[in-house]
């Protein structure tokens, strides 16, 4: 696994504010300028290409890293049809940057869980360099930026499991040195239905140090509420849908959904038939739904391709983003708020994480603590 000696990946972005608080992300990075790209009496399809092609989608979750485990061979820049995710279909849906997940299989347990995310780690790694005219590996709101004008697609490793740490912050440090930016904060036993324990408190602090993002899908109020509490920068929900619509248990509440955009955090809503529906109609309700309750700087999408789940009708592979983008459309969003969701809002999470990183390395060594001390 010689390909996980490369070198750190320092954030880029300035910081120099102390004690910032999660809320004002929106404040310090507010939306940038926008201009429309399209104009009004085109067809919602055909505008939808045009707003994809300057705001592309940042996808908040893609378990291809997964799928390619079991593949014999593949080329990802030349199509492959054993998978819903390859070069083609990225840039026909339109997508800049997509987040790729380090969950681990239920098989394995918690004492092979770090071997087993240093795996996928360098497997992440052997597949982007192996397609460089189509993937780029980046670790921040700039790479990925850079990565979109080069006409790549940017890769962004996570989120990865709770157990990947091993209860241990020096694992979590070096996890992040290798390229890791998203961590799950459920199946730990210092992130549980009991919510965040002493030490768990202590993982968020370290994650804000390093700018490692927090994901709440699948977490329990507890440990959502908790760590909302403690973080000082924005969280993640990267596959999470609004459960007044649909009862699914990783689906948040109302309440959830407004603590979450009070806290500026981003609530990606996945493209699953279980999660939103058997239709683009469905995933467009629960967009409308998040933007209504969270705010429209708190809502993304996560396709959830390539993770083992079905997907609504229209909406089979990474291609797709132009058809939903068309329906939210003819709903009447601005093609503005249609450019917060596709990309705008994840870069704010980016650059929110990267400048609470910089601020907390000027007032806070790396953290000792160790699952003993604090719980004992």
């Amino acid at each position: 696994m010689a390909d996980l000696q490369d070198d750190l990946h320092p954030g880029t972005e300035a910081a120099g504010l102390d004690d910032l608080p999660a809320s004002s992300a929106a404040e310090v990075f507010p939306p940038e300028p926008y201009a429309p790209v399209s104009d009004p009496g085109d067809e919602p399809l055909t505008r939808a290409h045009a707003v994809l092609a300057a705001h592309p989608v940042a996808d908040g979750y893609n378990g291809l890293a997964g799928a390619l485990r079991h593949l014999p061979w593949y080329d990802l820049e030349l199509g492959e049809s054993a998978v819903d995710t390859d070069v083609p279909r990225l840039r026909a849906g339109h997508v800049g940057a997509l987040f790729w997940s380090l969950h681990l299989p239920d098989a394995v347990d918690a004492d092979r869980a770090v071997g087993a995310t240093l795996e996928q780690l360098d497997l992440i790694k052997t597949v982007v360099r192996a397609h460089p005219e189509g993937l780029r590996l980046a670790h921040d709101a700039g790479e990925a930026i850079d990565a979109r004008n080069c006409g790549r697609v940017a890769v962004l490793p996570g989120p990865a499991g709770a157990t990947a740490i091993g209860d241990c912050l020096g694992i979590l440090r070096s996890l992040h040195a290798l390229g890791l930016r998203v961590l799950t904060l459920t199946g730990a036993r210092w992130a549980s239905e009991a919510g965040l324990t002493r030490f768990g408190e202590e993982v968020v602090r370290e994650m804000n140090r390093l700018g490692v993002i927090a994901d709440l899908s699948g977490a329990s109020v507890e440990t959502v509420r908790r760590t909302f509490a403690v973080s000082k920068a924005p969280a993640l929900c990267t596959r999470s849908a609004a459960r007044a619509l649909r009862p699914h248990p990783a689906n948040l509440p109302d309440d959830l959904l407004v603590e979450l955009g009070a806290a500026g955090g981003l609530c990606m809503v996945p493209l699953t038939a279980e999660q939103t529906g058997p239709t683009v109609r469905d995933v467009a309700d629960h967009l409308d739904h998040v933007r209504s309750v969270a705010g429209p700087l708190s809502v993304g999408l996560s396709g959830t391709y390539d993770a083992g789940t079905a997907h609504p009708l229209e909406l089979g592979d990474a291609s797709c983003y132009p058809r939903l983008i068309a329906e939210l459309l003819r709903r009447g969003w601005d093609e503005a708020d249609v450019a917060m969701l596709t990309w705008g809002n994840v870069q704010r999470v980016l650059r929110g994480a990267a400048f609470t990183a910089r601020a907390a390395q000027l007032r806070r060594q790396p953290s000792t603590a160790t699952i003993a001390d604090l719980d004992g």
